[in-house]
């Protein structure tokens, strides 16, 4: 079952990757300033961010480092240790922060908020602009028809967008 949850968390970081990629492209630094794709990216820093060899190792073993290069090629903001948790947590949670989000309130949320790691004033702010977008989400047409990996994927990206000004 972990296993399960972590290959879903997986494809959902990868759904979140392909989604921002274009967004940050005429963000580039100079080659070699980004992270180490083998111990700061992919499921391997996840799993074991304060041990690098275990990193490396479960990278390499997951998927031959894929997923890991991509990330930090493609959107290096997307390997701190922050970001894959919030993707697992939303993954997991997303029925539930879906029902706090449109209440505007709940345990799931204000977990989520202090991974994101904003403060009461901040939440609240974060919290309206997510309810807004969601809102927009779930009034679409094909929200019905969209796989919960996809769903979580527009959540996260909603939240991340929303939750920058916790960051500052």
């Amino acid at each position: 079952m972990k296993t399960k949850k972590i290959i879903s968390a997986l494809v959902l970081a990868s759904a979140c990757v392909a989604g921002t990629s274009t967004a940050f492209a005429a963000d580039t630094k100079a080659p070699g300033t980004g992270p180490n794709p083998f111990t700061d990216c992919g499921i391997g820093a996840a799993l074991f961010k304060d041990t690098h060899w275990a990193a490396v190792s479960s990278n390499i073993i997951w998927d031959l480092g894929t997923t890991a290069v991509t990330s930090a090629t493609l959107s290096p903001e997307t390997c701190s240790a922050q970001n894959v948790q919030a993707a697992q947590f939303i993954l997991e949670s997303y029925k539930n922060l879906a029902e706090d989000t449109a209440k505007g309130q709940g345990e799931s949320l204000a977990a989520m908020m202090d991974i994101y790691g904003c403060q009461q004033e901040q939440a609240v702010s974060v919290i309206s602009a997510v309810r807004a977008d969601m809102a927009e989400q779930v009034g679409s047409a094909n929200y019905t028809n969209q796989t919960t990996v996809e769903k979580a994927s527009a959540y996260y990206n909603a939240v991340t967008s929303a939750a920058k000004v916790c960051a500052a």
